[in-house]
C-alpha cells in the first residue's frame, strides 16, 4: 500500500490515463478526487472505485475552477496531499492554420490550469509535505507539425515544472513531470481511424514506431506515475522523465 491514506486529485481523471492513475492510486491505498467535464464517465468511475473516490466535475476553461477542485477535495475527504495534472486538449493545426481562439482555449486548459490548481492547493501541499505530477508529452521537445499549440503547451509546462520544483523543495513540495510517448487510449485508438486508419491498427505496427511490439498502454504508465505521487520519490523535486519506448536523442533504429 504505496499510498495508505494518501489523498489526490487527478484532473482528466474520468477516461484514459487519468482514469488508469485514478484506479493504481486506489489499488495503492489512496483515495482520489476525479475532475473531468463527462459526468457519465466520471460517476461510472467513482461507482466502480467505490468509497476511495469521489468525483468533481469542472471545466478547466473557468478561471473558478482550480478553487471549486480544491474545495471539493476538502469536502471529500478533509486533506490534500497530490495533485496530477493530466487533463489537457489539442487540435491539428500549424503555424498556417491555427486559430487565436483555439490556441487560448490549449493554453487555458493544458498550462494556466495546472498553475493555478497547484496555487489552488499549495496550502494544503505544505502542510502534508504533498507532491505534485504533471502530465507533459514528448512533444514538448519539439512536437509534431500539426500540433503547434500542444508541443508549445507541454514545453511550457517542462518550464513550470522544474521552476516551481526549485522554488518549493525548501517549502517540503515535490513537483515532478512525466512526459509520455504514443501511449494506446480509447481516444488514440478512435482517432485514428477517424483519420482513415483500420480498426485494430494498434496491432499492426511496425517496430520503428513500436520497438517492443506493442503500443504503451494507460495502465504502464500509470505504474510509472505511483512513484511520483508516493513518499518513495523524497526528495526528488524538478525531474522531466520521458517514458517511451525509445529515446529521441540518439535514437538506434531496430537492428536484426
Amino acid at each position: 500500500m504505496r499510498l495508505k491514506d494518501k489523498v489526490v486529485i487527478i484532473t482528466g481523471g474520468t477516461s484514459g490515463i487519468g482514469a488508469a492513475i485514478a484506479r493504481a492510486v486506489v489499488r495503492e491505498g489512496g483515495k482520489v478526487l476525479v475532475t473531468g467535464i463527462v459526468e457519465s464517465e466520471g460517476k461510472a468511475l467513482v461507482s466502480e472505485l467505490g468509497a476511495s473516490a469521489s468525483l468533481s466535475i469542472a471545466d478547466l476553461v473557468d478561471p473558478a475552477s482550480p478553487a471549486k477542485i480544491a474545495a471539493d477535495c476538502l469536502a471529500a475527504f478533509g486533506r490534500i496531499d497530490s495533485l496530477v495534472n493530466c487533463a489537457a486538449i489539442f487540435d491539428q493545426s500549424n503555424v498556417e492554420t491555427i486559430k487565436y481562439e483555439d490556441y487560448l482555449r490549449i493554453m487555458q486548459i493544458n498550462l494556466h490550469a495546472p498553475l493555478f490548481l497547484i496555487q489552488a492547493c499549495f496550502p494544503e501541499l505544505k502542510k502534508n509535505k504533498g507532491a505534485v505530477l504533471n502530465i507533459g508529452s514528448v512533444n514538448a521537445h519539439a512536437g509534431e507539425a500539426n500540433l503547434l499549440a500542444y508541443s508549445m503547451s507541454k514545453g511550457a509546462m517542462v518550464t513550470m515544472t522544474r521552476n516551481l520544483g526549485n522554488a518549493n523543495g525548501v517549502k517540503g513540495v515535490r513537483i515532478n513531470q512525466i512526459n509520455p510517448g504514443w501511449i494506446l487510449t480509447d481516444r488514440e485508438k478512435q482517432m485514428k481511424i477517424e483519420q482513415g486508419m483500420a480498426d485494430g491498427w494498434w496491432n499492426h505496427l511496425p517496430k520503428s514506431d513500436v520497438p517492443f511490439g506493442t503500443m504503451s498502454t494507460p495502465e504502464q504508465l500509470a505504474a510509472g506515475c505511483i512513484y511520483w505521487i508516493s513518499d518513495e520519490s523524497i526528495p526528488f523535486t524538478s525531474s522531466v522523465f520521458d517514458l517511451e519506448q525509445f529515446t529521441f536523442i540518439g535514437r538506434n533504429p531496430e537492428k536484426n
